[in-house]
């Protein structure tokens, strides 16, 4: 038969989701803690068994302890896709830099609402990195603060999703567009496929995430 211990870090284990270095560490820190705790029952003269139930006991029932180690797995996933923003948002200059591949070279003839588009996802785009590199130094603070895990957590998911969604939308427009002045055939909106919408999938995806842990 199981242990306490085991039945209860197995439940613990069931109940959380996350960035699976930091849930590991968590686990870990959990175990090492009952361990402690049942070796100093048995010290006093516990049965194993029944030093076990005590170290489960003095931890706290399940409903108690799941989202305090949820609020931690919330704070580094938030941490994580502020990373994963920065990282798609920093690549992006050199990816739509005018000239410098096939897929951006100046159509003949460009429109105004095709300018508007570029100065757009510029902006944007810069905004989103500035909010980034925030969210990040606002995820690390989190970890000392608990009244701004919370916020930080979600206020950085919800960023990260508006701006996926922002950049993704600019980025699509600007590729039919283009395709449309250059007559090559969805050539344009493959691109963005491939090196924005893909990416901000994952941006998206990392967010999601950390909502549903905030």
């Amino acid at each position: 038969m199981s242990s306490p211990v085991d039945v209860y870090m197995a439940d613990l284990s069931s109940a959380l989701s996350g960035p699976r270095r930091r849930r590991a560490d968590l686990m870990a820190e959990a175990r090492d803690s009952l361990e402690d705790a049942t070796e100093a029952y048995e010290a006093g003269g516990l049965q194993r068994v029944d030093a076990e139930r005590s170290a489960v006991d003095d931890f706290g029932d399940l409903a108690e302890v799941v989202p305090g180690y949820r609020a931690e797995l919330g704070i580094a996933q938030s941490r994580r896709t502020a990373l994963l923003l920065f990282l798609v948002m920093i690549a992006q200059p050199l990816v739509w830099q005018e000239g410098a591949w096939a897929w951006t070279q100046q159509p003949e003839g460009t429109t105004p609402f095709l300018e508007l588009l570029n100065r757009s996802v510029m902006v944007t785009g810069s905004l989103s990195i500035v909010g980034a590199v925030l969210a990040v130094v606002g995820t690390g603070l989190g970890l000392r603060y608990p009244w701004l895990r919370d916020r930080v957590a979600r206020a950085t998911a919800v960023f990260a999703l508006v701006s996926a969604a922002a950049v993704g939308t600019i980025a699509v427009l600007m590729g039919w567009f283009s395709t449309e002045l250059e007559g090559s055939n969805l050539a344009g909106l493959s691109i963005v496929g491939g090196f924005v919408l893909l990416p901000l999938l994952l941006v998206s995806y990392s967010a999601q995430r950390c909502l549903r842990l905030a």
